[in-house]
């Protein structure tokens, strides 16, 4: 069993004399990625800069492997602690090189003069960040992302036992999410870095964390796994959903149904009907959906966006009550969409119910 890097003992924060967040406790272990999430003003980078030492605490204490936080020098600090923040960098004349270099410093004396070690370091925290092309680049001549990049890469070549971040994807395109999201992990296993980040996107919180802290009305609501976190309704609580759901089970959320009575009836099931499920709800147009199992992959998005959802229990052929139900609905719908060409033994009376409709529609 790994030990706790980083202790946060009843700790208050905020700015000046008010309290933004307050009795906190949190352990981080040396391997571990803690991500902490929470509504937008819940503080969640107060905590953070509060926890680094950039904001002074309030109350309670922070601890390194068992020392006080606030017994430590600066530069004691520096070596064990590295942030990486989205503020912009106002540098003036440093290439990206010169700013990853800087993350050398507690290590330097007060000269700040890199010795040969101290240069190869750094030249392999670029490279594993993938920003050795743009070294001597002029920081203010790159993107956002990039720029973000290089503050991870100044961070690591600091070598610290607890890397903390505030949003370390927000500039970054899907592709570089993962790629960092991933790096992060990488870190935490191969060196033993504790990571502390915040994150908005709730899938890669879901997906890259080992454990989650929640913050809400000014305290801690929760922690836990990501599997006792993003369970039930607790995501839709945390957060105050009420202009659409959100699926646990995919980390993803979906718009509110369109109102009034279903105009259109989809026959879907396997997924297949997700896509005409959403694009029939940015249309404005009211639709009911089914027969779905009540554990097919579509039932999470069908519940969320049909203004009728006729179901059946997993594992179970549909039944002739729900079938009936499902006919009588679409007798009603001015159009059906049959989104699948297969139909097995669970759901043959999906295939019944499109011959009924073709029938009854002869029939008028």
């Amino acid at each position: 069993m790994k030990e706790n890097v980083l202790t946060v003992r009843d700790i208050s924060v905020g700015y000046g004399k008010k309290i933004v967040v307050s009795g906190l406790d949190l352990e981080v272990r040396s391997g571990e990625i803690l991500t902490i999430i929470g509504p937008n003003g819940a503080g969640k980078s107060t905590v953070l800069k509060s926890i680094a030492s950039q904001l002074p605490l309030l109350g309670g204490a922070v601890s390194i492997n068992g020392t006080d936080i606030a017994e430590m020098s600066l530069n004691e600090t520096a070596k064990t602690i590295s942030v990486c923040f989205t503020e912009r960098i106002t540098a003036e004349k440093m290439t990206c090189e010169d700013i990853v270099s800087t993350g050398r410093y507690p290590y330097t004396g007060k000269f700040g003069i890199l010795s040969a070690d101290d240069r190869k370091i750094v030249r392999e925290a670029m490279e594993l960040t993938g920003v050795t092309s743009i070294a001597d680049t002029d920081i203010r001549r790159i993107s956002d992302g990039q720029r973000q990049t290089v503050m991870l890469a100044r961070a690591i070549a600091q070598q610290p036992e607890v890397l903390i971040l505030d949003e370390p994807t927000s500039f970054l395109d899907i592709n570089n999410k993962l790629k960092l999201l991933g790096l992060l992990k990488e870190l935490a296993r191969s060196r033993n870095i504790a990571v502390i980040q915040t994150l908005h996107e709730l899938d890669l919180a879901q997906r890259f964390s080992d454990k989650i802290l929640c913050i809400k009305d000014h305290k801690s609501d929760r922690t836990g796994t990501p599997e006792e976190i993003f369970s039930g309704d607790y995501i839709s609580l945390l957060y105050g959903i009420e202009n659409g759901t959100f699926n646990s089970m995919f980390g993803t959320a979906e718009a509110k149904p369109s109102d009034g009575e279903p105009q259109v009836f989809v026959i879907g099931g396997g997924g297949s009907g997700i896509p005409i499920y959403r694009r029939l709800q940015r249309q404005g147009i009211p639709f009911a959906a089914g027969v779905i199992h009540e554990n097919d992959v579509e039932y999470a998005a069908a519940k969320s966006l049909a203004a009728v959802l006729i179901t059946e229990k997993a594992f179970e052929p549909i039944s002739d009550e729900s079938f009936e139900k499902a006919l009588a609905i679409m007798k009603k719908c001015r159009e059906v969409i049959c989104c699948t060409e297969h139909f097995g033994t669970m759901n043959m009376k999906n295939k019944e119910l499109l011959n009924e409709y073709s029938r009854f529609k002869k029939e008028q």
